[in-house]
Formats: C-alpha cells, structure tokens, sequence
C-alpha cells in the first residue's frame, strides 16, 4: 500500500499546474492533501468525484485558508473531521479515518511564527492531539499520521539550524514536542531509512531556496511502533513542482 501526502499550498491552485498528472502518475492507495485553502463549493468536480477513490474534505471557517483533503481507494469504516475543540475545528486542519487494519491521522498542524498566540496555539493544538493518539495506542490501536507538521525535528533537518533556533518552526519547546510523541511509540519513516542532511520538504519561495536547497523537513509520516515491521520504504519526491512543499510517502504492508 502507497500513502502520499503533499502541502500543495493551494488546491485550486496547484490543480492549474501539475496535480491531476503527479495524481494519476502515482496510482497511490491514500492521498493526504493538506493547506487546501478551498472550501467544497471551490473544488473542481473532477477532483471531488474522482473515480476508484472516496473522496473527504474538510474545510475552515475562513474562506481561502487552511483545510485538508483525503483520497482513498479503500473506503473507511469511519470519518470525522474534528479534534472536538471549536477553536481547532474551525480552521479544517483535520481529518482522521478508520480502516480495519489502522487508524489514519491527515492534518495541517499551526503554524506558530506569526505572533506569541499563534505559537501558544500551536502548543495547545500539539498537546490535545498528543493526548488522542496516546489514548488510542493504550487501547491497542494501529496508527499513521502524516502531514504538515511545522517543525523541523533536529538538526539535520534543516539547512540553517543556528540561524533558526529562536524561529518557531525549530523552538526547543516545539522540537520537544515531537520527542515526547516518538517517545510515546512513533517512529518518523522517513528517519528510520535515510540519515542523511540535506534531505528536506519546504523551501521559502520569496528567497527561491529550493535552488539553492536551502530547506526544512517539515511534513512528516509518523506510524505506531506497532506497524514498524510492516513498513517497506519511505521517501521524499524532491522532483515534484507545484508547492513551495514537495510531497512525502511511505510504502507499508497492510
């Protein structure tokens, strides 16, 4: 099974580029959308009713911010689209579905550079949903979660570790957060196979730092200690255009 996720930045608008064709060119099992910045009504038909796959979209209150999108060949025993806080459901940044054999987790986590509430923001919605998944591993459960999650973890995972470590984005407070998850039984796929730097999944566009690589690893696939064996591979589509993000993915036996 092929999941993929991506960061397009704009549905609409990477629609108008090369999305239906990476799409169609992957034959993936489960695509993970995240920063849709769509509501429904917005969404070309032809990108809703895709065939072979269901089809889920969840959507902020705010108009052209936000939001995250699923597709799946397999079609989920159940959906929802909320953490159950108002204050998290209004801005999309969620979708979780049930299949027999796990649970998947597709979310566009806060971006916490904008101001000190954002970042508070960030480490309230981090900590409700560390509090869910650890939940679900006490009662047994299988999980994946992937998406944008806003922080590079170590080092090696962005091209300018000094010059950022009072940025949000690379925050100890936020860089813990993710060691508590792992802790917790999460193994970050695309780690457990490639050690290497320079192995990044956002470049800034206004100072064109993809040409020169100077990126962060950002979006992440994350699976329960449980599912370990199960994994085959894990990668980043470097050669993929359309987003300031390029997509990520994992093959998985399931």
């Amino acid at each position: 099974m092929r999941l993929l996720m991506w960061n397009v930045n704009g549905l609409r608008a990477v629609y108008n580029k090369n999305f239906l064709e990476w799409f169609d060119e992957q034959q993936a099992d489960i695509y993970c959308i995240q920063e849709t910045k769509s509501h429904l009504s917005q969404i070309p038909g032809e990108l809703i009713n895709k065939p072979g796959y269901y089809t889920y979209f969840t959507q902020a209150e705010k108009r052209g911010y936000s939001g995250v999108a699923l597709w799946t060949k397999k079609k989920p025993i159940n959906i929802s689209d909320k953490l159950g806080i108002p204050r998290f459901d209004s801005e999309g940044r969620y979708i979780r579905a049930d299949f027999p054999e796990f649970i998947l987790f597709n979310i566009y986590f806060p971006n916490g550079k904008a101001s000190l509430e954002r970042l508070q923001y960030k480490m309230d919605f981090y900590e409700t949903f560390l509090k869910k998944v650890v939940d679900l591993l006490n009662e047994g459960h299988k999980i994946i979660i992937c998406g944008d999650v806003n922080t590079a973890h170590k080092e090696i995972d962005l091209a300018r570790p000094k010059e950022n470590s009072n940025i949000s984005g690379f925050l100890p407070i936020e860089r813990e957060w993710i060691d508590r998850l792992l802790q917790t039984g999460f193994l970050d796929t695309f780690r457990h196979f490639n050690t290497e730097p320079g192995q990044y999944s956002w470049w800034d566009y206004k100072s064109r730092a993809r040409e020169r690589n100077v990126g962060w690893r950002i979006d992440y696939f994350l699976i329960s200690e449980n599912l370990k064996d199960n994994l085959k591979s894990a990668f980043i589509q470097t050669e993929v255009y359309g987003s300031d993000h390029c997509p990520v993915g994992i093959d998985i036996d399931l």
